[in-house]
């Protein structure tokens, strides 16, 4: 049986979209065309997989750093979603939606190769009438100058006349329990003005809500204004607690007061970097091709400066903390709690503990870790030892390191145990451990 949605690209962006449309109702299948090129210019597709391959059986759409849960993977799949290797498929669907990856690459762009491949596998099969929606995180004017021509040379099919082109940038908060897929406003910017409404067709059975943009470079450039928004307000967080330890005030009893200002504050929180498949990655590329037009963001680059550099302050801290305590950085047994970009979930993209781990590392410290989502952790390509009795593990350590706030921690009872406890999320009760 036919399907109504493809689903291209079975990572971050595009199994959560799966799931809530396989849940509504939705019959949809999930292709994957597989990592980008290493070679391969940012700009340049790949070759597209091999034509013609039959559909693969049903298989468990998990992994270990998947955003579904393996309950949550197989109710997917009892649901009735299906993946496939076979790209005939995707021309048996009325609306496919590009999910792809992208990477920042060596030269600070975003690597859009997963993206061409995408599109170069679904323009051979496209069909007219077809919507096409890119929700992949790319640099505003994407869906245009990129996406467009590679579907129309690909299918000889002209976007906003046989075709619908929209983007909807994805917004899935992975471990997000209040923030559900139907509750997220979706943003939609089409070619033109029947391709918004063809893909907003497709979202209203999906979500409660659809906000219509201009067209797909207000859509793109929503992402933009929303990551650098989160972006620079946790460079001023993170510039703010370096500040107040040097002078000696509490930062964390500082927002508690602030946030109960009614207007003209949004509360935003400290940490040991930043993480995930974005925050990281949208700031420094926007600011590239800003700087490329002779516009550069500024302070977007100040705040990649910012947060770039915590991570290094955060072993500056242990240091300093360990020699207060007569210690030396040096044979210093450090654990540290929580290796995940988030609490709550196993994804460790582009999560700050690794680059602390290999800083308390330099000095010479032994390292080891414990998290409940993580139970294999490498740095420098070396395993970290993993500790299996936590309460255990943080008495005998000279210094325990939080660096993500998991919900099973009991941090007070970790307080009682640990012989030194750095917290850089200021989860702990107050005065029972040395706080960021």
């Amino acid at each position: 049986m036919p399907a109504d949605l493809a689903v291209i690209g079975l990572g971050h962006i595009g199994l959560p979209l799966a799931q809530a449309a396989t849940l509504a109702g939705v019959r949809t299948i999930g292709y994957d065309p597989g990592p980008p090129s290493a070679t391969a210019a940012p700009d340049t597709p790949a070759a597209t997989p091999p034509q013609g391959r039959p559909a693969a059986a049903p298989a468990t759409p998990h992994t270990p750093h998947s955003p579904l849960t393996p309950p949550e993977a197989r109710r997917l799949l009892s649901a009735g979603f299906r993946t496939t290797d076979d790209p005939t498929a995707l021309g048996r669907v009325r609306t496919a939606v590009i999910c792809a990856p992208t990477p920042l690459g060596a030269d600070g762009a975003l690597d859009l190769t997963a993206v061409a491949d995408a599109a170069r596998v679904l323009a051979a099969h496209l069909r007219p009438h077809t919507t096409v929606v890119l929700e992949s995180t790319v640099y505003p004017g994407t869906t245009e100058e990129f996406l467009r021509p590679l579907l129309e040379e690909g299918s000889g099919l002209t976007a906003g006349r046989d075709f619908h082109l929209a983007c909807s940038p994805a917004r899935h908060d992975p471990g997000n329990r209040a923030h559900r897929y139907r509750t997220v406003p979706k943003v939609i910017g089409g070619l033109t003005p029947a391709c918004t409404e063809a893909a907003a067709a497709f979202y209203a059975r999906l979500t409660d809500k659809v906000v219509r943009a201009r067209g797909p470079r207000e859509a793109e450039t929503t992402k933009l204004l929303e990551t650098n928004y989160r972006h620079l307000n946790i460079a001023l967080m993170n510039e703010m607690a370096v500040l107040c330890h040097d002078i000696g005030v509490d930062l964390w009893d500082v927002i508690r007061c602030a946030e109960t200002k009614p207007f003209g504050f949004q509360a935003f929180r400290p940490g040991p970097g930043v993480g995930g498949h974005t925050a990281p990655i949208d700031p420094n590329y926007y600011s590239y091709k800003g700087r490329s037009l002779g516009y550069p963001l500024r302070m977007v680059e100040l705040a990649q400066e910012v947060n770039t550099r915590m991570p290094r302050y955060v072993v500056q801290r242990c240091a300093t903390l360990l020699n207060e305590h007569g210690k030396s950085a040096r044979g210093a047994r450090v654990l540290l709690l929580g290796v995940t970009y988030k609490p709550d979930i196993g994804d460790e993209e582009g999560s700050p503990a690794r680059e602390v781990a290999s800083r308390l590392m330099e000095l010479g410290a032994h390292i080891t870790y414990h998290d409940p989502y993580v139970h294999q952790w490498q740095v420098r390509d070396r395993p970290v030892p993993r500790a299996d009795a936590l309460y255990d593990a943080a008495a005998g350590a000279d210094l325990t390191l939080l660096l993500q706030h998991h919900r099973t921690y009991d941090l007070q009872g970790l307080s009682v145990k640990a012989q030194l406890l750095l917290d850089t999320r200021g989860a702990t009760p107050t005065g029972a451990a040395h706080r960021l």
